[in-house]
């Protein structure tokens, strides 16, 4: 079913602060940046090795990433796995009895299909499931 890790994502309240770290100082390569309005989010992605980091900054106080600061600070928000078919995966976790944010894929940034499982059925980790073509 999880084939890898796809990125970490990363709340950040300034994403260009948060690049200076990550490029500057870390010395990784920004892909690309893009806002995704769905999720009231611009995120930035950088890739490291098989996986990527994703910052995201919030477009919007009301946004879930704003909230998710608000809450706990700036740190990883969510870890995400690519899975060949999304749909399956999250019957298989339905099947299971795992609690889920999203019952159906929406969209995510670069193109991705997404969707979450609740962290209380996580250990308290926000998990994404992503499929990518």
């Amino acid at each position: 079913m999880v084939r890898k890790v796809d990125h970490i994502g990363v709340a950040v309240s300034n994403l260009e602060e948060a690049l200076k770290t990550y490029t500057d100082v870390l010395g990784l390569e920004l892909q690309g940046t893009e806002v995704v309005e769905e999720q009231k989010v611009r995120v930035a992605f950088m890739p490291v090795g098989d996986t990527e980091i994703e910052l995201l900054e919030s477009t919007d106080p009301e946004g879930p990433i704003a909230k998710f600061i608000e809450k706990r600070g700036q740190g990883i928000q969510h870890i995400a796995f690519r899975v060949d078919n999304i749909e399956e995966a999250l019957e298989r976790m339905r099947q299971k009895g795992v609690r889920l944010i999203d019952e159906k894929p929406r969209y995510g940034a670069g193109g991705a299909r997404i969707a979450f499982l609740h962290p209380k059925a996580t250990g308290g980790v926000l998990v994404e499931l992503c499929e990518r073509k």
